[in-house]
């Protein structure tokens, strides 16, 4: 029996992709970023002779025609190649979104102010609606600041952080304690509500605990609101072909819970592997294991931490080899990204970038997939694995695994 385990190492984008200059990311690259920097300013060469034998290095190199010098020449085995995103945004739903056959043909709302970005309507409505006397934070802002900088005030007022960034998100960040945590979720459940006539991907709830700033840390009952995919995706339909979908970390939620059959929620990248594993190792059929390693996006990408990006791309290289000892004769490992985050670029939000696309089965030999003109070519790969329906967008890789 066949099943697909789907590894997102999100934000691990492989170089600027043909519609870079339109975001403004024309020479972003992630991954060689990250590798360059260790070489130049800390003598080290990656770490990671799992992914590299994978084709993980290939595929940047291809992407960007570019050579890896100080790299160790490899034997690949597996397929590997180079994805083009063609939704219209460069963040986490439409990634996701596309990679299962469902690309995102329309805009998004943006909260494009830098200060005072929400509609004061909206605010109005919002503090009444759940009343909270008004709200902190009202700005793009990255997520730990905020905790430094309101965390405080919030404890004291009760008055909920509210802030957002480049991509089409409305994120609030209260006390597990003082504030609630089902009254946090309670304020977002509004929000997202409020927030769908303005086209707001994502409402994010981001629950802390501490008592003064420098104690101050997100906890791990972060949960996603996301719009549902405007289509069926690949997941609806293998959920319907009554095969497992199996969601860990935020998978569920970036999919508003549709096509997931069981949804395990995990913090920090070694659950996340750790709790894979074990879904691996039971025996539950047919079906698809998914999980998003959202540690090096969350953690290293958006705070601009290169070496703490590669010490997490070495950590998950470290355990490749137990994930590829739990594959099925009949199974196949995809790991991929759902968007650029290169810790080296100005700013602190994703960049659009080509993603990695690696296929693993037992006995593969080297294959090179090329170009994908979408990640809806993975949706539509895992459509042709399990027979089930085809999606409108992509076109499927499957026969260059056998």
């Amino acid at each position: 029996m066949s099943r697909v385990i789907i590894l997102v190492a999100d934000g691990l984008g492989i170089g600027s992709s043909a519609d870079a200059e339109a975001f403004g990311d024309t020479g972003a690259n992630t991954f060689f970023h990250i590798y360059q920097h260790m070489l130049q300013e800390h003598n080290h060469v990656l770490n990671i002779p799992n992914l590299a034998k994978l084709g993980l290095v290939k595929a940047c190199e291809n992407a960007n025609n570019i050579k890896f010098e100080q790299f160790p020449q490899t034997n690949i085995a597996g397929a590997y190649g180079h994805m083009q995103e063609i939704s219209t945004g460069k963040d986490t739903p439409s990634g996701h979104w596309e990679m299962a056959g469902v690309p995102v043909l329309f805009e998004w709302g943006y909260f494009s102010e830098k200060t005072n970005s929400f509609p004061p309507e909206f605010i109005e409505e919002l503090v009444k609606r759940t009343g909270v006397t008004g709200i902190l934070g009202n700005r793009h802002a990255p997520g730990t600041d905020v905790l430094t900088w309101h965390g405080e005030e919030h404890i004291k007022t009760g008055k909920p952080i509210c802030y957002t960034s480049a991509d089409s998100v409305f994120q609030v960040a209260a006390h597990e304690s003082h504030f609630g945590l089902e009254e946090l979720y309670s304020f977002c459940e509004i929000a997202r509500e409020l927030l769908d006539k303005y086209n707001i991907g994502r409402v994010i709830a981001r629950p802390f605990l501490g008592e003064t700033p420098s104690e101050f840390k997100r906890t791990g009952n972060r949960r996603d609101y996301s719009v549902l995919p405007p289509s069926e995706t690949v997941l609806q339909k293998v959920a319907s072909a009554n095969k497992q979908v199996v969601s860990i970390g935020k998978i569920s939620d970036i999919y508003a819970h549709q096509g997931i059959t069981k949804a395990i929620k995990a913090t920090g990248l070694e659950a996340l592997i750790d709790t894979t594993l074990n879904e691996m190792s039971s025996d539950d059929g047919e079906g698809i294991i998914f999980t998003n390693l959202v540690n090096f996006d969350q953690d290293y990408g958006h705070r601009r931490d290169i070496k703490g990006f590669a010490e997490a791309l070495e950590y998950f290289d470290s355990r490749i080899p137990e994930l590829l000892a739990a594959l099925n004769e009949d199974d196949t490992l995809l790991i991929t990204a759902d968007h650029g985050c290169d810790p080296s670029w100005p700013g602190t939000d994703h960049t659009r970038e080509y993603v990695p696309i690696i296929a693993f089965k037992p006995g593969i030999k080297e294959v090179n997939l090329g170009l994908r003109d979408t990640f809806a070519d993975m949706g539509q790969t895992i459509a042709d694995i399990f027979q089930v329906e085809s999606t409108a967008y992509g076109t499927s890789f499957k026969m260059s695994l056998s």
